[in-house]
């Protein structure tokens, strides 16, 4: 037996973990280990400061529920998301349009709708249409795409937020014809400052951030043999452009609303965009995040 000091106790916490059958499990726990032991040495953590720490996660896990994911606001507030969405896209084959967070406002089972549908369903601003197409790296349209969107409202609410998870609005889903082409009708969603009223949202203003999205769209694009892709467009005049506080936006995927004789359905503003999908390894998704209601229900 020998006595264990602030070094030593971490080799011996990796030897103790040594018989781990999963060798990808083990990888991680053993970085884990080394990462969190060298930085309660770096900060000099106190035993004050670690119940502190403590506190401030189960804090977390209790804002936690079916329509609110604390946990993936934390990581998106900390860089956490996009450092796991840049390692992702680095291991494609090839790469598509730019990926951009999922979020945690994310929600499954919302049907397919007929192409032009508005997915707002009581509008009191302007109308406006986003559209292109879907397809290939080598430009070819893909058929039977399946893009799925989701934003605020013109106040800067989810649906999730405004009638607390009871029904769906400002989300669609659709799929292309032959042509690749998407369209749909919508409203220019609001930007909106993070949930705050949370321990994230409490850590955030303790840092002196804002706090602010700038406006929106989110989209999940798929395609059979196509890595699905989470991504967002972002209207360039927000004010909060070139600061969102969950590092979402890059430079790819900034639009705005503008006339164009193009526009599938004339008389509106449009916002045109077309995503361009990588061809996937088997079983792979580019997902970072998932459905709140399906992280609690697993959990149970």
């Amino acid at each position: 037996m020998q006595d264990l000091d602030e070094f030593t106790v971490t080799d011996e916490t990796v030897r103790q973990m040594a018989g781990t059958d999963n060798p990808r499990l083990k990888e991680i726990a053993d970085a884990a280990v080394r990462h969190l032991h060298a930085f309660a040495r770096e900060v000099n953590l106190t035993p004050a400061e670690w119940i502190q720490g403590i506190r401030f996660m189960t804090a977390v896990g209790h804002a936690c529920t079916p329509l609110r994911q604390e946990f993936i606001l934390l990581s998106d507030v900390l860089g956490l998301s996009a450092v796991v969405n840049a390692l992702h896209d680095k291991k494609a084959k090839e790469l598509g349009s730019q990926s951009s967070l999922l979020g945690p406002f994310f929600r499954e089972g919302v049907e397919v709708t007929p192409m032009g549908t508005q997915i707002v369903e009581k509008p009191t601003v302007e109308e406006i249409v986003v559209y292109g197409k879907i397809t290939g790296n080598d430009g070819s349209p893909l058929a039977n795409a399946l893009i799925q969107v989701w934003q605020t409202s013109e106040r800067g609410l989810y649906d999730l937020q405004e009638r607390n998870g009871e029904s769906m609005d400002m989300r669609g889903t659709f799929r292309t014809g032959p042509d690749g082409i998407y369209y749909f009708r919508t409203v220019r969603p609001l930007g909106y400052s993070i949930p705050m009223d949370g321990p994230v949202g409490e850590m955030v203003m303790q840092q002196k951030r804002h706090g602010m999205r700038p406006s929106h769209i989110h989209c999940l694009v798929g395609a059979e043999g196509y890595r699905e892709l989470v991504t967002a467009l972002y209207f360039g005049d927000d004010p909060f452009i070139d600061s969102d506080t969950v590092f979402g936006v890059s430079q790819s995927l900034v639009v705005d609303a503008h006339e164009d004789p193009a526009s599938p359905v004339p008389g509106l503003r449009a916002v045109h965009y077309d995503f361009r999908l990588a061809k996937a390894t088997l079983g792979e998704s580019g997902r970072v995040g998932a459905d709140p209601t399906k992280l609690m229900k697993a959990a149970e």
